[in-house]
């Protein structure tokens, strides 16, 4: 399912709540009560995988910094290169 046919205004809330955070800290805070453990691991190896994609990285280098499966590093590289550019635009912006 692709994210536009989620668009409605609870999830455009969301969205701006996370945008409302202003500290590491308090990400932490809501992210800990919005995700359980499991979900914030998922998110953040995905996000992890996505950024050593970026920096040229092989899977078998992926696989064992992270502990990412191959079919998750395969799932981040099509939407690193089909996706809604939403992985480049935030590793970008943290360079």
């Amino acid at each position: 399912m692709h994210i536009d046919n989620l668009k409605d205004k609870s999830l455009d809330n969301l969205f701006k709540g996370i945008l409302a955070l202003k500290t590491i800290e308090e990400c932490y805070q809501f992210f800990d009560d919005l995700c359980t453990a499991s979900e914030i691991i998922a998110l953040k190896q995905r996000f992890q995988v996505a950024t050593l994609i970026k920096q040229g990285k092989t899977y078998s280098e992926i696989e064992q910094i992270t502990g990412t499966s191959s079919a998750t590093i395969s799932r981040v590289r099509r939407a690193l290169e089909y996706g809604s550019n939403g992985y480049n635009t935030i590793i970008d912006r943290l360079k």
